[in-house]
């Protein structure tokens, strides 16, 4: 028997007890979390994708304003892009956002405003990937489909004692085995938050999880095994890789030149002061982007930002620019001169507000 066979073989024998007693525990100690006291399709969908690679004590006072801003999908879909992201600013990982927006464009178009209650319809919009779709159908629909996310993994490796580490395609797809193995049965969307709460706050990342408190301890293969800790192996960390830009600071009297990236890649569809990667000469980079008709000064000021894989490093240089804009460089949709007051309602980066408050 292989391994995958032999932990099928576990899921099935435990599979009553497990469910019994994961769903008993949540209920008596789940967290009282804003997306959990509504119904609501489209709010359980935007605190699924705001959690993403964001703890959630972050997320709750993004995710009340966004629905303030934002109640329903319809109201979603009309707002312009700028004004989604000006209110994503500062969470980060802005092709949600970006995704966020058109999907809602999607469902308004196709689906009559409603998120569609089939798990293949809601895999084929955008931003939804296979952990999205599972989360949104179970909780929001209570259709019986799985999800792993990173918490969920964490306590298939340990309960079950399933080797290997994040990426690994086998481990993956066991691990999906088993979530669709476990969610058959009675309210599939609170147990799979069941497993997420587990995860996210006893059966932990770190050395000492709160194994005591687990109400799957006796079922555990790892704590039996002693191997707790070192279940799930690590995922080898990727290389941190660094980037430096050279950024034109243009003023026109208050006004300040920013404009639109494209929307892909790094800070995509956000406003920021103009860049280019930086080469030899800063000043030379920035005239390659601006045109003749750009002065660069020298040198103003270096702002260094830690980015979740990227060391980035902005390198400020004065720019003056004729009044009258022609077409945006190369890498930007739109730019134009904005006053302090309107700043403040665009999608910026915190990198962007950072060189702001230096330049």
């Amino acid at each position: 028997m292989t391994n995958s066979q032999a932990v099928l073989t576990q899921v099935r024998a435990n599979k009553r007890s497990l469910r019994a007693g994961l769903l008993r525990w949540f209920d008596h100690v789940k967290r009282d979390l804003p997306w959990r006291r509504t119904q609501d399709p489209y709010a359980i969908w935007l605190s699924e994708i705001m959690l993403q690679q964001t703890q959630v004590d972050r997320v709750v006072p993004y995710f009340e304003r966004f629905l303030a801003r934002f109640p329903t999908v319809k109201d979603l879909a009309r707002a312009p892009l700028d004004e989604v992201l000006a209110e994503w600013k500062g969470l980060g990982y802005y092709s949600r956002a970006r995704n966020l927006h058109a999907a809602a464009k999607t469902i308004v178009a196709e689906h009559r405003a409603k998120l569609p209650a089939d798990h293949a319809a809601l895999l084929a919009l955008p931003g939804f990937g296979r952990y999205t779709a599972g989360a949104v159908a179970s909780i929001a629909f209570g259709l019986k489909t799985p999800l792993v996310d990173g918490n969920v993994a964490r306590v298939f490796a340990r309960l079950f004692v399933i080797e290997g580490a994040a990426g690994d395609t086998q481990r993956d797809e066991l691990l999906w085995s088993v979530a669709e193995r476990l969610v058959e049965g009675e309210r599939p969307g609170d147990f799979n938050q069941a497993l997420m709460e587990l995860g996210a706050t006893v059966c932990i990342p770190n050395t000492a999880p709160l194994c005591l408190l687990c109400p799957l301890a006796k079922q555990c293969g790892a704590l039996h095994a002693g191997r707790v800790t070192e279940l799930p192996a690590p995922k080898k960390a990727a290389a941190r890789k660094s980037l430096a830009l050279a950024v034109a600071v243009a003023r026109r009297k208050s006004s300040v030149l920013l404009a639109r990236r494209v929307d892909t890649g790094l800070f995509g569809g956000l406003w920021e002061l103009p860049s280019t990667e930086l080469g030899a000469d800063g000043a030379a980079s920035l005239t390659g982007l601006l045109g003749a008709r750009a002065k660069v000064g020298a040198e103003l000021e270096v702002v260094e930002r830690t980015l979740t894989h990227r060391d980035l490093t902005l390198h400020l240089f004065p720019v003056t620019l004729p009044e009258k804009l022609t077409a945006p460089p190369a890498g930007y949709t739109d730019w134009r001169w904005f006053e302090p007051a309107e700043v403040e309602g665009l999608g910026i980066s915190s990198a962007t507000r950072a060189a702001l408050d230096v330049a």
